[in-house]
């Protein structure tokens, strides 16, 4: 739950005072460190951002300050009110990104969010994803995103053909999806998502991880052959 929390915009002290709010109810900051483990002066910063956005409120009691927190369902208020403003400089920002006469063709992405860009960009293009060497670390990794990703991906009826390793043959059930399996010496740490006229090289790494998407229809297409090849001679 602390890592969904960091996901849509906590920082980790500021998910585990909130957490800890939940759980014991009304506390002293000094009580909350304790029983969050973390240093007084962090449960105070923490607090403050959390108050400012209105989720940490407080009373004070014999001179002494007692923290709580507000209901979760402002959380969803807030992200909606973040909605709403991204929402409102979203053509702005549009208008400047298709003013740019040169788009670079090569792109490089780093850690869940720069990945999480190339999964969105993936059900943009709304076209059949491909994937040489699927990562089962990848839902180790986005383990919440990933199965958000396949919901949406099933609604937007979007096919996926995937070539796993043979080490990682397991049952797995995902509606739409098409899986075949290549020998163990085509094992590989990098996967290749192949979509509409792009190739992402992703690199599923658990401390790093990070890809590079490459737009450009014929070396797209050279890969969407590649995989055709291999899908030819993979089992099922």
């Amino acid at each position: 739950m602390q890592k969904l929390l960091q996901e849509i915009g906590f920082t980790e002290t500021e998910a585990e005072v909130y957490l800890t709010l939940l759980r014991i109810g009304s506390s002293t900051a000094g009580i909350i460190a304790r029983k969050a483990g973390i240093h007084r002066r962090s449960v105070y910063d923490a607090t403050a951002r959390l108050s400012e956005k209105g989720l940490v409120g407080y009373i004070v009691e014999n001179n002494r300050k007692y923290f709580e927190a507000v209901d979760p369902e402002n959380i969803k208020k807030l992200l909606e009110e973040k909605q709403r403003a991204f929402d409102d400089i979203l053509p702005q920002l549009k208008t400047k990104y298709h003013g740019v006469v040169e788009k670079q063709e090569t792109l490089f992405f780093k850690g869940k969010n720069g990945l999480k860009i190339i999964f969105e960009d993936q059900l943009k293009t709304n076209k059949e994803i491909l994937i040489i060497g699927a990562s089962t670390t990848a839902h180790e990794i986005m383990k919440y995103y990933i199965y958000n990703f396949n919901k949406r991906r099933e609604r937007q009826n979007i096919s996926m053909r995937l070539l796993y390793n043979e080490i990682d043959r397991k049952k797995r059930s995902l509606n739409n999806v098409k899986i075949k399996y290549l020998p163990a010496e085509f094992q590989n740490p990098a996967a290749m998502n192949i979509y509409g006229d792009k190739v992402a090289i992703i690199h599923w790494s658990q401390e790093r991880p990070f890809a590079i998407v490459i737009n450009e229809k014929d070396i797209a297409q050279g890969y969407r052959n590649y995989f055709e090849m291999l899908w030819r001679n993979a089992k099922k």
